[in-house]
């Protein structure tokens, strides 16, 4: 079973929209985006979706390229021909250099591949918030929690003045983690967040990368801050 959400959002909740035909993963989009508190709605059409984008204020838009009705392309070009400025956010199965030219010359702002870990999408959101100056405040360059830091810029840890060398999915658990300090996340969340969404759920990959930063963050200093909460899931707290 999943939480409804996280924690409360660091950043400022934003209204989105999501265009999204397959409905797996748009479930698991929807999901992690009402997880960090966005009101997030949800279109599988893209000539509906552009009647709603025409009709109501996004803060950012998630589109399908390969839609029912109008494809991405067209409901893209369509909103930029009516001078929206609001941010889009093309998602495809289409990773040829021809196609990415073609959805950032139809009006996307940035483009994701599928399959994609669900942590790479919401930081991608995050940024184009935060790229559009919208309410919310400045992203943080590093999190902290006791005396273990990472630095989003760099892409380190840094535990007691030591650099701690994490692979991309550790650091994505571990982001993961910190920025929901002492909220207890279950292993789906977890799933969701850091591994792309067609993972079995069953699987216990959650469990082994929390043994992997475990022996890493952990190993040489005598405070623990990754707990188990047996049954189900795991947080980072200090003290």
């Amino acid at each position: 079973m999943y939480f409804k959400a996280f924690c409360a959002p660091i950043e400022a909740a934003m209204k989105i929209l999501l265009v999204e035909d397959e409905v797996r993963l748009a479930t698991a989009v929807r999901r992690v985006l009402e997880e960090e508190g966005h009101n997030t709605d949800w279109l599988a059409d893209g000539g509906l979706a552009l009647a709603k984008a025409e009709d109501e204020e996004y803060d950012i838009i998630l589109l399908d390229v390969m839609l029912p009705g109008l494809d991405g392309y067209a409901v893209a070009r369509s909103l930029r021909a009516q001078k929206s400025t609001v941010p889009i956010l093309m998602l495809t199965a289409r990773d040829a250099i021809h196609d990415r030219v073609k959805g950032l010359d139809a009006g996307a702002d940035d483009y994701l591949v599928k399959p994609f870990a669900l942590a790479e999408l919401l930081a991608r959101v995050r940024a184009l918030g935060r790229r559009a100056k919208m309410a919310g405040g400045a992203e943080p360059d590093a999190l902290k929690v006791g005396d273990l830091e990472l630095d989003l810029r760099s892409h380190e840890a840094i535990r007691a003045g030591q650099r701690i060398e994490l692979t991309a999915k550790e650091f994505s658990l571990l982001e993961t983690l910190m920025r929901h300090p002492g909220q207890v996340m279950t292993r789906s969340q977890l799933l969701d967040s850091v591994w792309s969404y067609d993972v079995m759920t069953e699987s216990n990959v959650v469990d082994i990368y929390i043994h992997y930063l475990r022996n890493k963050i952990e190993r040489n200093s005598p405070e623990k801050l990754i707990r188990t909460v047996r049954g189900v899931g795991y947080s980072i707290r200090a003290g």
